[in-house]
């Protein structure tokens, strides 16, 4: 378990790189990453939840993570981000769903495709729940109608 946790820090740390973030804040970044896999990989296992829970739970904490960081170090909440939700995307799945389909195993494709859609639909829902929690109270179209009526 722990030399997964160190590989998937140094591998959210390399994307990190690869996206061109800035120097001092991509190893916070794979702390965020780590995090996230750390309760991809034990949810199912603790809480008998299903592997598309526990990306959406994952997401949550990564992007909830995120949002703290970067108010923490005054940068753009996408530089964590980003590296948070690196070690969820399914991109194993979605290689397997297109390997059965060439092969002609259509109804093995259609299951994994399922579960890929599924997995990246549970990502997309974390980020936008925890954007919604530190979204709520700055006001928005409607507090901005209200003040120019007044």
């Amino acid at each position: 378990m722990w030399i997964e946790l160190i590989v998937c820090y140094f591998a959210t740390v390399a994307f990190g790189v690869i996206f061109n973030g800035p120097t001092r804040i991509i190893w916070i970044g794979g702390f965020i990453g780590v995090s996230s896999w750390f309760i991809y990989s034990l949810a199912p296992v603790y809480t008998d939840a299903s592997f598309v829970f526990a990306t959406a739970v994952a997401s949550l904490v990564a992007a909830t993570l995120s949002h703290v960081f970067a108010k923490w170090f005054r940068v753009p909440v996408t530089n964590f981000s980003i590296q948070g939700i690196i070690p969820l995307v399914p991109g194993s799945k979605a290689y397997f769903t297109m390997r059965a389909f060439l092969d002609g195993e259509y109804i093995e494709g259609i299951e994994l495709g399922i579960d890929t859609l599924l997995q990246a639909g549970a990502i997309a829902g974390g980020l936008v729940f925890a954007l919604a929690i530190f979204s709520f109270g700055k006001g928005g179209i409607g507090q901005r109608y209200e003040e120019k009526r007044s």
